[in-house]
C-alpha cells in the first residue's frame, strides 16, 4: 500500500494506492477478504484454494525476489560480464548475444524484469555495496590465543562486498592461517600436515554462504578459529527436508540460485556431497570428525585441530 499527497489549487489530496498481493490469500482478522467488480466479500473455500495455489506460483525464494529499492547502477556490471557470465555461458552463445544487460541478468536469476530491480542474488553475488540491501552480509572472523571466547584476540578480519570477491577473500585467509607443520611419519622421515585439511574448512565456509538465512537476520557468518578447534557459525537452521537425523545425507537449498552461482564459479557443488566428503578429509588428516550443532536460528560446525 502506498500513500502520496498531492497539492492542487483546491487543496490538498491524499491517494492511497493498494496493489495486489505477491503472496496471497491475506488475512485481515482471521478473514480473507477478495473484490468482486465494485464490491469486497470475504473469500469462500473455492477462492481461497485458487489465491493459496496462485501463491504457490508466484513464491520464490529470497535470493530469486528482487532486491526492493535497488536498481542496475547498484550493481557492477562489469564483474558480472568478465568474471561470471564466461564461467556460465558458453563463448559462441556471448558471441551470438545482442541482449541488454538487464536481460543478460535476468536470464540467470539476478534481474527481475517485471520490477526493474536487481534480485537478492544479484546483489549479493555483484552489487557495489550488498550491506546497503542485507546487512547480515559478510563474514566475521576472529583467531583467538587460547580455546574459548574469552581469549585474547590475535587476529580479526571481516570480509564484506561482493561475494565473488569475499570467497577469494576466504580462501586467502585459510591459506594464511592453516600453515602446515612438520609431523614424524616414520623414523626416518617426516611428513607436512596442516591442522585441518583445506577440503574441510572450504567446504564448511562454502555450506555457510550458500545455505546460510540473509532474509530478515543482521547476523554474520562467524568463523573462530581458537588454540585446538575451529566453529563456524552459520544463522538460520535446517531448511526444507534436511533434519538433524538425515543430515548430511538429505539436502535442500535455501537459496538455490546462489547455489547454481558458486557451482558456476567452482566454489561448491550441487550435489549434496560437501560434508560427507568433508569429513572423509578430517579423517585423513588425523582430525576427528566434525561435529553440528542444529538450532532454530544457527548450525555450529565444530572441527578439532589434528596438531
Amino acid at each position: 500500500m502506498t500513500v502520496s499527497k498531492f497539492s492542487l489549487a483546491e487543496g490538498d489530496v491524499a491517494v492511497v494506492e493498494v496493489l495486489p498481493s505477491d503472496l496471497p490469500p491475506v488475512k485481515y482478522r482471521g478473514r480473507v477478504w477478495i473484490r468482486v467488480g465494485p464490491r469486497k466479500q470475504v473469500a469462500g473455500e473455492q477462492e481461497e484454494r485458487l489465491l493459496a495455489e496462485r501463491r504457490a506460483a508466484l513464491l520464490k525464494t529470497f535470493d530469486a525476489r528482487p532486491c526492493h529499492g535497488s536498481s542496475l547502477d547498484d550493481l557492477d556490471t562489469r564483474l558480472f560480464m568478465i568474471d561470471y557470465l564466461p564461467n556460465a555461458v558458453a563463448p559462441e552463445i556471448i558471441e551470438e548475444n545482442h541482449r541488454s544487460i538487464e536481460h543478460q541478468l535476468a536470464a540467470l536469476r539476478f534481474f527481475d524484469i517485471a520490477s526493474g530491480q536487481p534480485t537478492n542474488a544479484g546483489i549479493l553475488l555483484f552489487g557495489k555495496d550488498p550491506l546497503k540491501w542485507i546487512p547480515g552480509a559478510y563474514i566475521q572472523f576472529v583467531r583467538f590465543q587460547g580455546v574459548d571466547l574469552d581469549s585474547d584476540p590475535i587476529a580479526e578480519n571481516t570480509l564484506s562486498g561482493d561475494l565473488l570477491t569475499v570467497l577469494k577473500e576466504l580462501e586467502q585467509l585459510i591459506s594464511v592461517h592453516n600453515a602446515a607443520a612438520p609431523r614424524e611419519k616414520t623414523a626416518l622421515r617426516e611428513k607436512q600436515v596442516a591442522p585441518y585439511p583445506k577440503t574441510a574448512l572450504r567446504e564448511f565456509l562454502m555450506n555457510a554462504v550458500m545455505h546460510r538465512r540473509y532474509e530478515g537476520s543482521t547476523a554474520p557468518i562467524r568463523f573462530y578459529w581458537f588454540s585446538n578447534h575451529v566453529e563456524i557459525q552459520s544463522p538460520g537452521g535446517l531448511f526444507g527436508e534436511a533434519t538433524p537425523q538425515n543430515f548430511p545425507n538429505q539436502n535442500a537449498y535455501r537459496n538455490p540460485v546462489m547455489a547454481e552461482a558458486m557451482k558456476t564459479l567452482g566454489f561448491a557443488n550441487r550435489f549434496g556431497r560437501g560434508v560427507i566428503r568433508a569429513q572423509s578429509a578430517l579423517t585423513e588428516n588425523g582430525n576427528p570428525a566434525a561435529e553440528f550443532n542444529f538450532q532454530p536460528t544457527y548450525i555450529l560446525a565444530a572441527m578439532e585441530a589434528a596438531l
